[in-house]
């Protein structure tokens, strides 16, 4: 059996990152997860770090904006995942440099983790925020740098455990609103399979210079039907009340941040389809569950379960 890529994860204490270090090492990756010393004085960050020690990951000290630790980091490992969040999005190009100046990295899966960049209509402030992705995504081209760009669509817990109404704090019992006409429909899944199905394309040949969509059909679903599915599991009917596109449009532009960026990213996803609304192309792209039919993942039938 052939030996297991090192992998070096930028951006591991972060929302998805910490997903992708755990099923790293629980999948027997050496793993490495680059900490900024500073970001250890945060206790949330700290918890973090002592599990990901308790898992046998090894602690980098290093930044992102600091070239000399990055490549350091970088020297040691065969796959680079970057998981930085939002506001470091543009300065991955700082990674691209250094992984092309050691010279040994075989594989780098930037920050995507949402909506496939080549296939979105999206409104300000989302729309900039994809087009730094998808500048990312050429200057790696560009550079001939091997990569996998991972579309996971939705996180479940930023969608479902509030059933994507920003101001509650668990999904609704009496009334929901709805984006649109509620029929678009979306892909929903949970963190840790995303942590999984990201690991196991890091070494997989069919993987290389494509575009791995996570989208199984168990976890597709409208707005409407997630609705429906609640009210099942509950055994009560909701008041919906439908927001109409012009108003939603209007609500972006007079929203302050960062419910803006919320309401143009639920747009794109809710209202425009923009994670459904294409078929694969198997020439460039590839789907999880066809590649991993052996990964059990969580269905948001099951996701929804926890909430009744």
């Amino acid at each position: 059996m052939a030996e297991k890529s090192r992998v070096l994860v930028i951006g591991g204490t972060g929302h998805i990152g910490k997903f992708i270090v755990e099923a790293s090492a629980k999948f027997g990756h050496p793993t490495f997860a680059l900490v900024r010393e500073s970001s250890l004085s945060d206790p949330a960050k700290a918890n973090i770090a002592e599990r990901f020690k308790s898992l046998g990951v090894n602690l980098v000290h290093g930044d992102i904006y600091d070239q000399e630790s990055l490549l350091t980091a970088i020297k040691q490992v065969d796959v680079v995942i970057s998981a930085v969040g939002l506001t470091q999005l543009e300065i991955q190009d700082r990674i691209v440099a250094a992984i092309k100046k050691a010279g040994n990295i075989k594989r780098f899966l930037p920050s995507e983790f949402g909506n496939d960049v080549n296939r979105v209509h999206p409104v300000e402030p989302v729309k900039a925020v994809y087009d730094i992705k998808a500048k990312i995504r050429r200057l790696i081209e560009a550079e001939g740098i091997p990569y996998t760009y991972v579309v996971c669509n939705c996180f479940a817990d930023e969608y479902l455990r509030k059933l994507a109404q920003h101001e509650a704090t668990a999904p609704p019992r009496d009334k929901v609103v709805i984006l649109g006409d509620g029929n678009a429909k979306a892909v929903f899944n949970k963190e840790d399979d995303i942590g999984t199905y990201t690991i196991k394309a890091v070494d997989d040949p069919r993987t290389l210079n494509k575009i791995m969509y996570i989208k199984p059909p168990a976890n597709i679903y409208s707005f409407n039907e997630l609705v429906s599915l609640w009210e099942r599991k509950i055994g009560k009917t909701l008041e919906r009340v439908y927001v109409p596109d012009e108003e939603i449009l209007k609500n972006i532009q007079e929203a302050a941040v960062p419910l803006n960026f919320i309401l143009a990213a639920f747009r794109d996803v809710l209202v425009n389809g923009d994670q459904t609304n294409f078929e694969i192309e198997p020439s460039f792209e590839v789907e999880a569950l066809e590649l991993y039919p052996d990964v059990k993942y969580t269905t948001v039938d099951q996701y929804m379960d926890q909430f009744v």
